[in-house]
């Protein structure tokens, strides 16, 4: 079943629309406050498709989501109980935030570092460090070099790959997609018996 080649093949022309820094500085953004998608999806094949471009892209990508991370931050800060408690509240998230604030307790402003680069969910993490009311400038100091890390990690890997590699990926992208989903679906049903 070829779906993950036709996702690709949408997302590389999103990549090539006249407006795609646009799209992916918001992308950025919304991804640290709410968005459920993350950012690499298009930074990656631009930076692939325009490999001039990738630092540029790098550097839009980490500034636009250390912007929405200090919005998530104002959030946690100041609309606690008028919007984050009721979001979490209605979708189930209680557990989570019980143990992102876990390891805010325990790790403080590191877990920001770790999260930043990682594929958590950064916006778990930005708002929570708002309710936590962890020291701001640390908050952004961490976020700035986590994020600038994987963004410009991301940037480096496609943009030495380049178009030819875009081509190689589009052959095995199937295979790669399908993987993931057994991975995680492995991973799920792990998890439940654990």
């Amino acid at each position: 079943m070829k779906l993950f080649s036709a996702l690709y093949d949408k997302v590389l022309s999103w990549a090539q629309h006249p407006r795609a820094n646009i799209i992916l500085g918001l992308l950025s953004f919304a991804e640290s406050v709410i968005f459920p998608i993350p950012p690499d999806v298009m930074l990656a094949p631009m930076a692939m498709t325009q490999p001039k471009k990738a630092w540029r892209l790098a550097f839009l990508t980490t500034v636009t989501s250390v912007a929405g991370g200090i919005l998530g931050y104002f959030l946690g800060y100041w609309a606690y109980e008028s919007l984050v408690l009721p979001a979490v509240e209605t979708f189930g998230y209680e557990n989570k935030l019980s143990t992102v604030q876990g390891w805010f307790a325990e790790w403080g402003v590191w877990i920001v570092f770790i999260a930043g680069f990682s594929p958590i969910p950064y916006k778990l993490f930005t708002v929570t460090a708002g309710v936590m009311q962890i020291a701001f400038f640390p908050f952004v100091i961490a976020s700035a070099i986590s994020r600038g890390m994987r963004f410009y990690l991301v940037a480096w890997l496609l943009r030495t790959g380049g178009p030819e590699m875009g081509v190689k990926l589009r052959e095995y992208v199937d295979r790669i997609g399908w993987t993931l989903v057994i991975l995680v679906i492995i991973g799920y049903v792990i998890a439940q018996l654990v």
